[in-house]
C-alpha cells in the first residue's frame, strides 16, 4: 500500500506589463526637438522685442511683422531639421537603425516630425505673444490671423525638407550652410519678387489681406512637396508620392496664376472715423480709430483758434493717399515707432505743427513767393509753432545777410499775426486760407 504526499502547487504572481513609450513620443518629449522650438520661440522673441515700438498696437502691424519673421525663422526650421536627420550618422548608429524591425520610412517620421511639431509650436506662442504685447494698445481694428496656418505649415514643412538634407549629406557643417543658403535665397526671392505668390516669406505689407483661400493653398504647396519628397526618399512604394506631389503642383499652379490678385487692401483702410465736433473735422484711419481722443486733443489748440475762421476745408483725413476736395491731410499715423508708439502719440506738439503745415497747403507749393512764404510762417507760429522753430531762428540769426533778413521778417509777420484783436486776425485768416487753397498769393492779406 503506498501512500502519495500532496504536494502544494504555487504560482508565481504575474509581472505587470510595462509598456513601451512610443518612439515618437520619445523623440518629442526629450532630445533636440524641444530644443529647436525654444530656438525658434526665442528667435522671434528677440526680433519682436527689439523692433515692438514699430508694431505694438496695431493688429495689422503686428500681422505683418510675425509673417516677415519667416525670413529668419524657415532657414532656422531647415536647419533644425538638418541637424536632426544628421544624427544617425554622426552617432555612427546608422546601421544598428538598418537592423531595426521598423521601416525605414516610419523610422524617418519618428525622429523628423517631432522637430516640425515642435518648431511650429515655437511658432505659434510666439504669435500669441504678440498679440498679448499688442492688446491693451490696440487702437482699432482685429487681430489678423489669416496666415498663421500657411505660415506654420511652411515651418513645419521647412523643417522636414532640413531634416531629408540631413540625411543625405550628414556632416557637421551642412545644417549651418542650409540655414545661411536658406536666408540668401529666401532675401534674393523676396528682393526680386518674381516668385511672390509661391513664396513663404514673400513680404507682406500692413494694411494687405491674402484671400480666403491663400493661406490653405500655401500650406498645400509647402507641405505637399516636403511630403513628396519624404515618400520618395524613404517609402517602400515610392509611387505614393505622387499623391503629395500632384496637391502641391495644383496648388502652386493656384498661387502663380493668382498672382498680386491673391492680395487684396483691407477694407478698413479706406474708411474714416470722425470726430465733427471741431472745424475742421478730424478723422482718422478706422484702422486707428482709438488715436481719435488723443489726436482731438493734440490739435485743440489749433481748433480753438480756427474757431469763427471762414475757408477752412471741411475735414483733416488720414487716407494714405492725395486728400479729396474739401479736405487736408491729415499727418500719417503709420509707420509706427516717430509719431505713434503703443498707442500714444509720441510728439503731440510737432504732430499739430504737421497738421496745420497741410492745412495752409503751403508744402505742396513749389516756387513759393516770399510773400506767401512770410504769411505761412506767421500762421504756423499762431496756430501751431514748430518744436524746432527756436533752432531754426537761432541758425538764420548766425547766417548770411539774406537769412538774417528774412527772420527780422518773418518776427515781424509773426508778432504783428498775434497782435491783432480776435475780430481782425478771423478775418485776416479768412482771406487767407481763401487764396491759399490753391497756392495763390495774390489774395493773401499783407502783414
Amino acid at each position: 500500500m503506498t501512500t502519495g504526499t500532496a504536494t502544494t502547487m504555487t504560482t508565481a504572481p504575474a509581472t505587470p506589463k510595462t509598456r513601451t513609450p512610443h518612439p515618437l513620443r520619445a523623440e518629442a518629449v526629450r532630445g533636440f526637438a524641444p530644443l529647436a522650438g525654444a530656438a525658434v520661440l526665442l528667435m522671434l522673441g528677440v526680433l519682436l522685442t527689439t523692433s515692438s515700438r514699430t508694431w505694438q498696437g496695431g493688429w495689422a502691424e503686428t500681422a505683418a511683422l510675425v509673417h516677415n519673421a519667416l525670413l529668419i525663422a524657415l532657414p532656422l526650421a531647415a536647419a533644425a531639421g538638418c541637424w536632426q536627420g544628421g544624427r544617425e550618422r554622426r552617432r555612427r548608429t546608422e546601421e544598428l537603425w538598418g537592423t531595426a524591425v521598423r521601416a525605414p520610412l516610419q523610422r524617418l517620421l519618428a525622429s523628423a516630425l517631432p522637430v516640425a511639431l515642435w518648431v511650429a509650436v515655437g511658432y505659434l506662442l510666439a504669435v500669441a505673444l504678440a498679440a498679448l504685447a499688442t492688446w491693451p494698445y490696440s487702437m482699432g481694428d482685429h487681430p489678423h490671423l489669416t496666415q498663421v496656418p500657411g505660415d506654420t505649415a511652411a515651418l513645419m514643412a521647412a523643417a522636414l525638407l532640413g531634416h531629408l538634407a540631413g540625411r543625405t549629406v550628414p556632416t557637421l557643417l551642412t545644417a549651418p550652410l542650409l540655414g545661411v543658403a536658406g536666408y540668401a535665397g529666401l532675401g534674393i526671392a523676396a528682393h526680386q519678387g518674381g516668385l511672390d505668390a509661391i513664396n513663404p516669406a514673400a513680404f507682406a505689407e500692413a494694411g494687405m489681406r491674402p484671400v480666403w483661400w491663400q493661406p490653405l493653398a500655401m500650406a498645400a504647396w509647402t507641405l505637399g512637396l516636403s511630403l513628396a519628397l519624404t515618400l520618395a526618399y524613404a517609402a517602400r512604394r515610392r509611387a505614393t508620392a505622387l499623391l503629395p506631389l500632384a496637391a502641391a503642383l495644383t496648388a502652386g499652379a493656384l498661387l502663380v496664376q493668382g498672382g498680386s490678385h491673391i492680395w487684396r487692401t483691407d477694407p478698413i483702410t479706406h474708411q474714416q472715423v470722425c470726430d465733427t465736433s471741431t472745424t475742421p473735422a478730424i478723422c482718422v484711419n478706422a484702422r486707428y480709430a482709438g488715436l481719435l481722443p488723443q489726436v482731438r486733443t493734440a490739435l485743440s489748440g489749433v481748433t480753438g483758434r480756427l474757431r469763427g475762421v471762414q475757408n477752412l476745408p471741411a475735414r483733416w483725413a488720414d487716407r494714405h493717399s492725395d486728400p479729396r476736395a474739401g479736405e487736408a491731410a491729415l499727418p500719417t499715423l503709420a509707420p509706427f515707432g516717430w509719431s505713434v508708439a503703443r498707442g500714444r502719440l509720441t510728439h503731440p506738439d510737432q504732430y499739430a505743427w504737421e497738421a496745420v503745415a497741410a492745412l495752409s497747403g503751403h508744402g505742396d507749393c513749389e516756387n513759393e513767393p516770399a510773400r506767401g512764404q512770410l504769411a505761412d510762417e506767421a500762421v504756423q507760429a499762431y496756430l501751431a509753432p514748430n518744436p524746432f522753430q527756436s533752432h531754426f531762428d537761432a541758425r538764420d540769426a548766425k547766417g548770411d545777410a539774406a537769412a538774417r533778413a528774412h527772420l527780422r521778417e518773418s518776427l515781424a509777420a509773426r508778432a504783428k499775426l498775434a497782435g491783432m484783436d480776435e475780430q481782425r486776425r478771423r478775418t485776416w485768416l479768412s482771406a487767407y486760407f481763401a487764396a491759399r487753397a490753391g497756392c495763390g498769393t495774390e489774395g493773401v492779406p499783407s502783414l
